[in-house]
C-alpha cells in the first residue's frame, strides 16, 4: 500500500494512517475525500484541529481535557468530593458521566501499565492521584480501569498503593465484557457495573 501515490497526497494518507484506528485504506478513502471535497470542508478541519491545539488542556487537577485550568466536573460544586474514581482516558469520563450513576471526582491515569509498549506507572498520572489521595475526606476510590489485561493490572497496582492509607478501594463489577473498553461499554451496562462495585 506504501507509496503508491506520489508527493502531497501520499504525504496525507501516511498522516492519516498514523492516527489510530485508521489503516491504509481507510487513510486513503479519507484523503480522496478531502481532495474532493470543497476547500471550505478542508479548512474547517484544519482550523478544528488548530483550535483544539490552542485552547484544549489538562485539568490540573483530574487530568480530563478541559478548556480551564480546571475541568467542568471539578469545578461543580454539587459533585461529592469524598469519591474519586480512577479511569485510563478522557472518554471513559464521558462513558461513566451518561450512566449519571456517579457523583463523585474522576482521576484520568493517561493510559494503563502496560510493559510490552513500555508504560510503566512513571508514565501516568498516579503521582498526581496519590497527591489528591493525601488529603483528608477522600472516603473511598472506585478503579474504573478497562477490564483487559493492563486495565486489571494497573488496578491491581493501584489498589496495592491505597490499600494501607485506609481508603476503601472498589473495582467496577464484572457486568462488562473481558478484554472490553469502557468507551463501548453501553450506558445499563456500566451503570450495572458501578452499582455492584465490589472491594479489592
Amino acid at each position: 500500500m506504501s507509496g503508491m501515490y506520489e508527493g502531497a497526497i501520499q504525504d496525507l494518507i501516511d498522516a492519516l494512517g498514523r492516527l489510530p484506528g485508521i489503516g491504509p485504506k481507510s487513510a486513503q478513502r479519507i484523503a480522496f475525500h478531502i481532495l474532493q471535497s470543497d476547500s471550505e470542508v478542508a479548512s474547517a478541519l484544519v482550523d478544528s484541529i488548530r483550535v483544539v491545539k490552542e485552547r484544549v488542556k489538562f485539568c490540573v487537577l483530574c487530568g480530563n481535557v478541559s478548556e480551564e485550568d480546571e475541568c467542568r466536573i471539578c469545578r461543580d460544586p454539587r459533585r461529592d468530593n469524598t469519591t474519586i474514581c480512577v479511569v485510563e482516558e478522557s472518554k471513559d469520563v464521558i462513558a461513566i458521566e451518561r450512566t449519571r450513576e456517579f457523583r463523585g471526582k474522576y482521576h484520568v491515569l493517561g493510559g494503563a501499565i502496560s510493559p510490552i509498549d513500555g508504560i510503566g506507572p512513571e508514565q501516568l498520572r498516579i503521582r498526581e492521584l496519590m497527591v489528591r489521595l493525601a488529603d483528608a475526606g477522600i472516603v473511598e476510590v472506585i478503579l474504573a480501569t478497562d477490564p483487559n489485561l493492563e486495565g486489571e493490572a494497573t488496578a491491581t497496582y493501584l489498589s496495592r498503593l491505597i490499600k494501607p492509607m485506609d481508603i476503601k478501594v472498589s473495582r467496577l463489577a464484572s457486568g462488562l465484557p473481558v478484554g472490553g473498553d469502557l468507551e463501548y461499554a453501553d450506558e445499563v451496562t456500566l451503570g450495572r457495573a458501578f452499582e455492584g462495585r465490589r472491594d479489592v
